[in-house]
């Protein structure tokens, strides 16, 4: 999540520079498989542990996370 808050700074005050394109290009895609792959195995845990509630609150703020990422990209 902070990967993708500093990607939508950098985007937003407009900072051109090579090697923050280059990292931005290479982490995008392994760090949105990496963000579902916990969304799944949250809900797993959630379902065998459901009065986990600081798990609970972790996993509402992934999921939220994950539905302003994949709604940006349209």
């Amino acid at each position: 999540m902070t990967y993708f808050f500093l990607l939508w700074l950098v985007n937003y005050y407009k900072i051109e520079s090579g090697i923050i394109r280059f990292f931005g290009e290479l982490l995008t895609i392994p760090f949105l498989i990496a963000q579902l792959v916990f969304l799944v195995l949250g809900a797993l845990y959630l379902k065998k542990h459901p009065k986990d509630y600081i798990t609970l609150g972790s996993y509402l703020l992934l999921m939220s996370s994950m539905t302003a990422i994949i709604t940006s990209f349209f």
